[in-house]
């Protein structure tokens, strides 16, 4: 099973790149970012590797980062998402931006990938919610508030200030995430004119 290749880039396609290790040329399917991201023809580059094997053929999938890869596997786990889905999810969002879209119920952000619509979007964010935050650099207050406002669960007032906030055009994670600021100077029973003047200075930031 092939982890990694260290090779030189010989031509790029659409979707792969010919990566050169010791002569033999790798067809290595990457995400639009990261053959965005890889050198030009005939320098060096490193790709972590995702080895596929079916009756007819090997395939192998490339990333430039472990995190990248395990994001690829996470998401193939979700029925619905093959491999090109995936790898369409990973050419609009970082692994970074994946997993705090997942963290935060972002569907939106997650419904950008090629081939991804709502009801898959939202089965994606409900599958792997709890593996998220792992990879997340997300308040876990924020994510706390966002699941309180799921299962409409918040408290009065901090309901009241994230739809405030949504009715003055702000995007719903955006949002929750000034209000989850805001909670944490002001106090989770502050009013809700409270959370709503500092979830605004929080926006303004």
């Amino acid at each position: 099973m092939i982890g990694k290749l260290k090779g030189v880039v010989d031509s790029y396609s659409e979707d792969h790149v010919i990566l050169d290790v010791h002569g033999v040329g790798y067809v290595v399917h990457c995400s639009a970012r990261t053959l965005q991201k890889l050198p030009p023809v005939g320098e060096a580059a490193v790709l972590s590797i995702d080895t596929h094997v079916r009756e007819d053929m090997i395939r192998l999938y490339g990333f430039r980062t472990d995190a990248e890869r395990e994001w690829f596997r996470l998401l193939q786990g979700v029925q619905g998402v093959g491999s090109k889905v995936a790898l369409g999810i990973l050419s609009v969002l970082e692994p970074g931006q994946l997993a705090s879209a997942i963290a935060t119920g972002d569907k939106g952000s997650i419904a950008r990938g090629p081939g991804v619509g709502p009801k898959l979007a939202a089965r994606i964010c409900a599958e792997l919610k709890d593996k998220a935050p792992a990879f997340a650099g997300v308040d876990p207050a924020l994510i706390r508030l966002t699941d309180a406002m799921e299962d409409r669960s918040a408290p009065r007032p901090v309901a009241d200030a994230v739809s405030a906030l949504v009715n003055l055009g702000y995007p719903q994670v955006q949002a929750s995430a000034a209000v989850a600021a805001a909670m944490k100077s002001a106090g989770e029973d502050a009013e809700a004119k409270t959370l709503i003047r500092l979830g605004l200075r929080e926006l303004a930031r």
